[in-house]
């Protein structure tokens, strides 16, 4: 059959309805963590889409790259990685892969980092838990959405705009924390943690870590550790030891017979699935332990 100009105009006019596309794909943004989940769905909203690195379950401490990790990263236009020393198993998938065309966008630049500290860190090192600090997180999450705005500027305008909306819910979850210590002394509070984690939270409260137990992530100490700790418990005057939520800690219960600290649990946001409410939430799970760990030391004196 032939078609006349117009039927043919015609014909190709119609080619949208009856095949629909999109102008553009979505761009497809990559994380490796699941704080970075919380913070490009913040960011993005239904303008791109979000591809896990690894499968949730996974633990960031001792994973070892597989070859699933290759072929996901081979979908995206672009990832978000922690870079400080959180997920080096995918600077490792990012480094196979040898893509030129890959934006790897570092969301701890400009960061001020703090120290790290524990039994088994070396001279230099540095704690990359950034994600669990409030601060930290709102300027982790502009820089995502300045970096994705260079990306796919028809869509930075409200990029932007959320970055400002997501960082507005924290400051307030920071805020409505600070009110509820108002007035009270926080000098009497000697903190030790399991894990070299919470440094960062804590600073934002002009609170100290004093002592971390673990000498590795998930790695109890050994009996002569563990004494060692105990004692320096015990001279210093630590009164509140945060240990982790989703790990096993069998050596806090001995720790805390033998010293009489209190025990408060932190989220270490990076177990479970990847849920973009994550952050919000354990955010603010952590902030409520925190703020009943200070009220107890205060009243207790």
């Amino acid at each position: 059959m032939r078609f006349s100009k117009p039927s043919l105009l015609a014909a190709v006019l119609l080619l949208p309805t009856l095949f629909p596309v999109t102008a553009w794909a979505k761009l497809k943004v990559g994380i490796t963590l699941h704080p970075y989940y919380s913070y490009v769905a913040a960011v993005v909203g239904d303008k791109a889409e979000i591809v896990p690195l690894v499968d949730a379950g996974f633990n960031p401490h001792n994973y070892l790259p597989q070859p699933g990790d290759l072929r996901r990263l081979s979908q995206m236009d672009a990832i978000v990685v922690n870079g400080i020393g959180h997920d080096e198993f995918a600077m490792q998938v990012i480094a196979s892969a040898n893509r030129s065309d890959l934006a790897v966008i570092e969301a701890n630049v400009g960061i001020p980092l703090l120290p790290a500290m524990g039994a088994s860190v070396g001279d230099g090192a540095i704690n990359p838990h950034t994600f669990v600090g409030i601060a930290t997180t709102i300027q982790k999450v502009y820089t995502i959405a300045a970096e994705l705005g260079k990306l796919d500027p028809d869509n930075a305008a409200e990029y932007r705009r959320n970055a400002r909306a997501y960082a507005r819910e924290l400051r307030q979850m920071k805020q409505a924390a600070m009110n509820q210590l108002n007035g009270l002394d926080t000098q009497g509070l000697k903190v030790a943690t399991t894990h070299n984690a919470y440094g960062y939270l804590l600073q934002e409260f002009g609170i100290g870590v004093d002592a971390v137990i673990e000498p590795a992530h998930g790695v109890e100490p050994s009996a002569s550790q563990l004494q060692g700790t105990i004692e320096r418990i015990q001279a210093s005057g630590v009164n509140v030891l945060f240990y982790e939520l989703d790990m096993p800690n069998r050596f806090v219960d001995t720790i805390q017979e033998a010293t009489g600290v209190r025990l408060y649990q932190f989220s270490h946001m990076t177990h479970g699935p990847y849920d973009a409410d994550k952050v919000i939430k354990e955010t603010g799970d952590n902030l409520d332990t925190l703020v009943k760990a200070i009220h107890y030391i205060a009243e207790a004196e």
